[in-house]
């Protein structure tokens, strides 16, 4: 996603926040969806429609898949969150104590939209620390 540079009290801004929200209502946000733009494109879509009629089963389909296979949507970081993971990640630092830990839970519950947990050390290295430093690289 572009930045957006300028007043965000602008319409300038309010006019480019609906451009971005209207390009995210079009992204697939699992399997079904995508299968469905697919079929769509193909013309598919229409045949099934034709012979099995319009309550084919496809709606269900769709969203069971959307359900099973749910792709990961990343928010953006904010000026601050990246600020956080420069301060970790470009001193190469290899251990991570409570305090960082802290740190960066936070940040990953929002961007990729999860909670962990239990055991926060357990799931740290494989469901926050490696994905937020695929995340930040893509920032550098």
């Amino acid at each position: 996603m572009e930045e957006f540079k300028g007043d965000k009290r602008t319409k300038a801004y309010k006019e480019w926040k609906a451009k971005f929200d209207k390009d995210n209502e079009n992204k697939s946000k699992g399997l079904g969806d995508t299968v469905a733009k697919i079929t769509k494109a193909t013309g598919i879509k229409k045949v099934v429609k034709f012979i099995a009629g319009e309550d084919c089963g496809c709606d269900e389909r769709q969203e069971k898949l959307n359900k099973v296979f749910k792709y990961r949507n990343v928010k953006c970081l904010t000026e601050d969150e990246f600020n956080t993971l420069a301060k970790y990640f470009d001193t190469n630092q290899t251990i991570y104590n409570k305090h960082a830990q802290k740190e960066l839970l936070p940040i990953a519950q929002r961007i990729f939209s999860i909670r962990i947990t239990g055991c926060t050390s357990c799931a740290f290295k494989g469901k926050v620390l490696n994905p937020l430093k695929s995340v930040y690289s893509t920032y550098k």
